[in-house]
């Protein structure tokens, strides 16, 4: 039996675990950090946010209650600038608001996480950042023909 509880009031409790030093992993709510995570699919293993830095993909509280996991874009100060992969736009928070940190992702059901330090996450990454100024189109065609015909990546 799975059950879902709304994020205002998990994610502040999975804050504490992750702030004693525990590990969660979390089902991915959201189409936001498309096209290689998936809503309901995917599950993310946090860590503590000990050291973040651009690239890095984190669990972030961009106002009070209102929660996203997505990746580091740039951080001047204090201030952290964050995007979806999926997104256009951007949310900012403080280092401060960050909650957790990115280890790894479950994808496909699969039982050995995708690590965010690996050699296959840092290429996707690297490759999928770079293509910013394109990616709302390739995205657009990922969304109208990709998943009708061959379902989510």
């Amino acid at each position: 039996m799975r059950k879902e509880v709304p994020n205002a009031l998990l994610i502040p409790e999975i804050a504490k675990m992750l702030e004693e030093g525990h590990t969660v992993t979390l089902g991915l709510k959201g189409f936001s950090m498309r096209p290689f995570l998936e809503d309901g699919r995917d599950t993310v293993l946090l860590t503590r946010p000990d050291h973040v830095r651009k690239g890095d993909t984190v669990l972030a509280e961009i106002t009070p209650g209102q929660y996203v996991l997505h990746r580091i874009i740039r951080i001047k100060r204090q201030e952290v600038v964050l995007r979806g992969d999926g997104n256009i736009g951007t949310e900012r928070c403080t280092l401060h608001d960050i909650k957790g940190f990115a280890q790894g992702f479950y994808r496909k059901g699969r039982n050995r996480p995708d690590r965010t330090n690996g050699l296959k996450w840092k290429l996707y990454s690297n490759i999928w950042c770079t293509l910013f100024p394109v990616r709302r189109y390739l995205l657009a065609v990922y969304r109208r023909l990709w998943i009708p015909l061959f379902g989510p990546l």
